[in-house]
């Protein structure tokens, strides 16, 4: 055996151990109130499109095991893509391996990989995807159509388990197979527009999933958002005693859409466009946009940089990994001690800078600048660009767990391609702009009052 492979072998061997290990400490996993919804329906087998109905579809194969099998999947697309990428540059570049790896080991990172959720899903998917092409081309080869076929079925599945992932799936392949940037960008927008129409055919025709109102959510709080804002407009659909309550209960909040769902506070007053099909609604926001660009600007800006978690107060809620399953009545059960150690151990770093999704916009995009868009790791920056912009414009809710997969593509880009080396004045550029926000981003933290900590008080 030569040392190459002696040394590939090791981190195939420290992959496989991290990833036993994580399912034994983890297992069953960590269920969430969208877990639990998500199991009802692949006992019932009735489907709605709140939430993807391909993850419910695959939970259905495996209803009578509970959540582990989800786990298990979710984290080995995780260690695989670790291990495939750490492998194929250990002989060139050792150290590098062991950060690829270590990047795996990143406390809140993990604890949210072993939520059983979408976002868990998709970055376990994309993750497995770019581990299978990242070993063929990191070593300098062709990827053989075997492996473009596997990676593309994990892709497919990513694309369908998030309804934004395709934000990021079409900048990652189009940079992966083309070299121009016309075909590039030609092939992001070709794969954007086709998934965007094809997922609700897929989701209501082919796996069987009714209308539950999720697609109308963007647009009715956009609207309410820009309603709030400005004199009353008719045209924007909604009546002066709708836009009057709504404004008058604060309904409209940064953080998320929900008030505006919630039956409490001022889901009875837009209940009425539960039945109105979806291009009804944005048929309204485009001219809305239109007529008052200021005032959606506003709304999108004041959503985004709660998202984004930049100029908020400490403690922003939902960074923190799940310390505990959603109490349920399918026996989906509870992970154990060590478990709930590490998700402790995890909590306190949410106010960190690695977990500011703004600080992580900023490096993909020096990187990507950097790059040029080339090579495996501008993929990977283009990528985490591609996700995190596209919340400027649809995005209802400021979890960190949408962000995990964006991270994890730029830190990983960092690793592969070390960017700092490039151009200066790029480099210059870049740490100036991410300079000026971790100032900002920590006076915003030591000054803001501390905002609510449960979903509750969010709501008020």
């Amino acid at each position: 055996m030569t040392r190459t492979h002696s040394h590939r072998l090791r981190i195939i061997v420290a992959a496989l151990i991290l990833f036993g290990l994580s399912v034994t400490v983890f297992a069953p996993g960590f269920v969430q109130y969208d877990s639990v919804g998500q199991y009802a329906q692949a006992l019932t087998g009735q489907y709605d499109d709140w939430h993807p109905p391909i993850m419910a579809r695959l939970w259905s194969l495996f209803t009578g095991q509970g959540a582990a099998p989800m786990l298990v999947l979710q984290l080995g697309g995780w260690w695989l893509g670790l291990g495939l990428l750490a492998a194929a540059i250990v002989d060139r570049r050792p150290r590098a391996a062991l950060m690829v790896l270590a990047v795996g080991l990143v406390p809140p990172w993990l604890g949210w990989q072993v939520a059983i959720l979408k976002d868990a899903q998709m970055t376990g998917a994309t993750l497995g995807a770019v581990g299978i092409i990242g070993w063929w081309r990191l070593r300098g080869q062709v990827v053989p159509r075997g492996a473009w076929v596997a990676a593309g079925l994990l892709l497919a599945y990513a694309a369908l388990v998030r309804a934004n992932a395709i934000f990021a799936i079409a900048p990652l392949v189009a940079l992966l197979v083309a070299e121009r940037w016309s075909r590039r960008i030609a092939i992001t927008v070709a794969l954007t527009l086709v998934t965007l129409a094809a997922a609700p055919v897929i989701n209501h025709r082919l796996l069987g999933a009714s209308d539950s109102g999720v697609a109308r959510t963007q647009a009715l709080y956009d609207l309410a958002g820009i309603a709030v804002r400005v004199p009353y407009d008719p045209r924007l659909g909604l009546s002066p005693a709708e836009v009057a309550e709504i404004r008058g209960r604060h309904c409209v909040k940064p953080f998320f859409w929900d008030p505006l769902g919630e039956p409490a506070r001022c889901g009875t007053r837009l209940q009425r466009f539960e039945k109105t099909p979806p291009g009804q609604v944005y048929a309204k926001l485009a001219p809305a946009i239109l007529h008052h660009l200021l005032a959606y600007a506003e709304q999108r800006l004041a959503h985004v940089n709660s998202t984004w978690r930049f100029w908020v107060p400490a403690r922003w809620i939902n960074a923190a990994p799940p310390q505990g399953s959603e109490p349920n009545d399918y026996h989906l059960g509870q992970p154990g001690r060590t478990a709930l150690a590490w998700q402790k151990m995890a909590a306190p770093w949410v106010d960190t800078p690695i977990m500011w999704p703004i600080v992580w916009l900023v490096l993909a995009a020096g990187g990507l600048a950097v790059a040029r868009g080339n090579g495996f790791a501008g993929a990977l920056f283009g990528s985490a660009l591609g996700l995190e912009t596209s919340f400027l414009v649809i995005s209802v809710a400021s979890d960190f767990r949408y962000h995990l997969w964006p991270i994890m593509a730029c830190a990983l880009g960092l690793i592969v391609a070390k960017p700092w080396h490039g151009d200066r004045w790029i480099v210059r550029a870049t740490g100036a702009v991410l300079l000026v926000v971790l100032i900002l981003g920590g006076v915003a933290r030591a000054t803001l009052p501390v905002p609510p900590q449960s979903y509750d008080a969010m709501l008020l």
